[in-house]
């Protein structure tokens, strides 16, 4: 039985994402997993996310550290609560991002991307996020993810 990711429990109105909506033919579609206390994620950027040659572009960066993060933080509540992420919905969505750019990120190699849940409230989740390539941190990131807002819901989702 394989194990499914966080952005496979989201509901079909929350999984246009471009970072992790499933139902995004041309988005990235990240899959994030617990491991331990971590979340992890794994990707492959292809050739067409290059800022100069043979390198990731910064921005793809940010956004797998975003959408893997608030994932992560989506996750962590669900813990937090003691249910299972097929229950009512608990989306998040980014309140603050900081991404430090450590070294170049290589094209052609799979990144890693590994996050901590560094504080975690009813409203709010704190997340500390490094992205390797080749076991080298290459780029962190922390993320204030937020409850998603009412004004953000669709009709069949809103409470």
């Amino acid at each position: 039985m394989t194990q499914k990711a966080f952005q496979d429990y989201y509901p079909d109105e929350f999984s246009h994402c471009y970072g992790c909506g499933r139902l995004n033919e041309k988005g990235l579609q990240i899959k994030s997993y617990w491991e331990g206390e971590e979340a992890v994620a794994r990707f492959l950027p292809g050739d067409h996310h290059t800022a100069t040659p043979g390198f990731v572009y910064g921005g793809m960066i940010a956004s797998l550290i975003d959408c893997h993060s608030t994932g992560t933080a989506s996750a962590a509540a669900y813990r937090k609560e003691g249910r299972t992420m097929d229950t009512d919905p608990l989306r998040f969505v980014t309140a603050a991002l900081k991404v430090d750019y450590l070294a170049p990120t290589p094209l052609g190699v799979e990144l890693e991307l590994r996050s901590k849940v560094m504080e975690i409230k009813e409203k709010k989740v704190v997340i500390e996020t490094r992205v390797l390539a080749d076991n080298k941190t290459c780029a962190t990131g922390n993320v204030v993810a937020v409850r998603m807002p009412e004004t953000m819901m669709t009709k069949t989702t809103q409470r």
